[in-house]
């Protein structure tokens, strides 16, 4: 699969939750936590699970950085 997209982070799934159309899947990159919104029908097109490596792709015209 090609994507222009440039931020590819590898992690592993830690949970998926499905709400009434959205789900919410939290991946482990290297022990950061991202969690994605994305459809119920995505999840199930993808066959998303707890344990299952994949990528959290960040695709924005604009990122921002805050310091703390």
């Amino acid at each position: 699969m090609k994507i222009s997209a440039r931020n590819r982070l590898k992690g592993t799934v830690t949970e998926v939750t499905k709400g009434a159309t959205t789900a919410h899947v939290k991946i482990d990159v290297g022990g950061t936590i991202v969690t994605a919104s994305i459809t119920n029908a995505a999840v199930d097109e993808l066959k998303l699970a707890k344990g299952q490596a994949a990528y959290a792709i960040v695709k924005a015209s604009d990122v921002m950085v805050a310091i703390d």
